[in-house]
């Protein structure tokens, strides 16, 4: 079968359009299968060319000369630049004229149109994805910077007497129509960039087409536009206003306040980088193996996380969080500060653990034997967390009403990012349940998995939702699809605890179900890891053991 085709759309035979295409004649483009192939060669036609339908379009469909009717052109000249037969090219129209073969010429072309698609599709539009989000992360950031500005500006405020409070109103408004102009100056290059990908998509569209076609004239006068779109737009730098307080005077109300600096708005030249592929393609295995089973002694197992190549860290149902090596030996134990169970564990990429607590709806760090809380929070409780790629930390947490949740970005103890609605102003996720794990994907997409809600809900960088997974489309288990813990590898690939189930599922960027871990008698997995090789540690929440399971090669 052409593996173009999905089981849902094979081949089917052109001539009884019923059975199932095994054979291809590669001269009339018709598919056959067994039965029809006697039929299709019955007018003694001696061009039919019968060959499997793996193998289909392998005769180039050559342009007729326009001199010799009957002929076909198989070469070019190069000093006329037209396609000619062989009886052009004994004539003396062409004598002493250097002639290239089409045959050369197209396969040469089509490996250029090979290396066009492949630069288009995997490096050159892959950077205007990232100038987009940076660019969406600007706007969509804009609201906190410029509320930090109102609230520098409100401690001058306050300094004053209520008379100068008209002078301040006043330049709140001034600070409105920067904000305005600042955004349409964003959405502008935004937008920008958006019609270059919109481009950029139909080109290869079209590449993709041209790839499948056999045309000779079609190829040859293909004109690479790869050379235009790497030339990337300019990179916007706008400034933020500063708000320069001074110190109050009787004469002039408006001097006392102070003033804002103006928009700055530069445009800095991006120049396009091809990037060099570093993340070698692993593949499933048919069936996964155990390579481990770690003993931890924990009562309700629910977390774990690499600390680094050779140790990870284990949380449960106690205030004791181990640290084992991977051959299973406790390494160390440390005492949360609440003398609580944790939510949920994650390590910082400087090797420092952090844990949730629900009761005091706290996050805490821990380095080098101090404990210190980092967030503390109010009308909202933490539930889960992932440290990010860049350093910042990502928090899933609820109302305390139990109707509300959302994911926030941390900088330090700074909140970056609110993601709690989609672009229609609905909730993203369920408001009722208590676990919510999370983690950052290598394209920089947020992954949660929402137990209460029974999906895993994605998001991309900038917070927009990209799509939700609720199992795959026809499902061999008994049992509604709650994902627990959440992961991801080196491919990009979700995994997650289905603990009902007693099975991990798989999922690709795209959201679609790619299979199940479920060869290896897991028994109700919660929490999910994965390390630098690939290897997978799951929870067994009953059990208290970490299994560590090799599932790519």
């Amino acid at each position: 079968m052409d593996p173009k085709y999905s089981a849902q759309d094979v081949a089917r035979c052109d001539l009884c359009k019923t059975a199932i295409a095994q054979s291809y004649c590669d001269f009339c483009h018709v598919n056959l299968c067994k039965s029809c192939i006697g039929e299709h060669i019955s007018d003694e036609y001696d061009k039919h060319k019968i060959v499997p339908i793996l193998q289909r379009k392998s005769t180039l469909n050559y342009p007729k000369c326009e001199i010799h009717q009957n002929e076909v052109c198989q070469y070019q000249c190069k000093d006329c630049n037209i396609f000619v037969c062989s009886h052009c090219l004994a004539s003396k129209q062409h004598k002493e004229h250097e002639f290239l073969k089409l045959e050369d010429s197209f396969s040469e072309k089509k490996n250029h149109i090979l290396k066009d698609r492949e630069e288009l599709e995997e490096q050159i539009l892959p950077t205007y994805e990232e100038i987009a989000i940076d660019l969406e992360n600007q706007i969509s950031n804009l609201d906190g910077e410029y509320k930090k500005l109102t609230s520098e500006m409100s401690k001058q405020r306050e300094e004053i007497h209520r008379e100068v409070d008209n002078a301040f109103d006043q330049m709140e408004l001034e600070i409105g129509e920067i904000k305005m102009k600042h955004h349409s100056i964003l959405q502008k290059h935004l937008d920008e960039i958006k019609q270059l990908q919109f481009l950029m998509q139909q080109t290869l569209i079209a590449l993709n087409e041209i790839e499948e076609s056999n045309e000779i004239t079609s190829i040859i006068h293909y004109s690479s536009k790869n050379e235009q779109f790497s030339k990337l737009p300019a990179q916007v730098h706008v400034s933020i206003p500063k708000f320069i307080p001074k110190q109050r005077e009787k004469e002039q109300l408006c001097s006392l306040i102070g003033k804002l600096t103006p928009l700055s708005t530069t445009l800095e030249e991006r120049v396009f980088t091809a990037k060099k592929a570093t993340t070698s393609v692993r593949e499933l295995l048919d069936e996964p193996e155990v390579l481990n089973i770690i003993k931890t002694g924990h009562e309700y197992l629910r977390t774990v996380t690499c600390l680094n190549e050779e140790q990870i860290w284990t949380s449960g149902g106690t205030a004791d969080i181990k640290c084992f090596n991977i051959q299973g030996v406790l390494q160390k134990t440390m005492k949360t500060k609440s003398g609580r169970s944790p939510n949920d564990i994650a390590v910082d990429r400087d090797g420092a653990l952090l844990y949730t607590n629900w009761k005091t709806r706290t996050v805490y760090k821990a380095q080098n034997d101090q404990t210190e809380e980092i967030i503390r929070l109010q009308g909202w409780v933490p539930v889960n967390l992932c440290a990010t790629s860049s350093g910042d930390l990502l928090v899933t947490m609820r109302s305390e009403d139990k109707t509300q949740s959302k994911a926030v970005r941390y900088s330090g103890s700074t909140v970056k990012q609110t993601i709690q609605f989609d672009e229609e102003g609905q909730p993203l996720y369920s408001g009722n349940s208590k676990i919510k794990y999370i983690s950052e994907n290598r394209n920089l997409a947020i992954c949660v998995a929402d137990l209460g809600a029974g999906a895993v809900v994605v998001v991309n960088q900038a917070g927009k939702l990209r799509f939700r997974y609720t199992g795959p489309p026809s499902s061999t288990k008994n049992k509604p699809f709650k994902p627990y813990g959440i992961t991801t590898d080196s491919q990009s690939r979700i995994l997650t605890s289905d603990c009902n189930n007693h099975c991990i599922h798989i999922i690709d960027t795209g959201g679609q179900f790619l299979r199940y871990i479920d060869y290896c008698d897991l028994e109700y997995p919660h929490g999910l890891c994965v390390d630098s090789d690939d290897s997978l540690f799951v929870c067994e929440y009953s059990k208290g053991n970490v299994k560590k399971i090799r599932y790519s090669k």
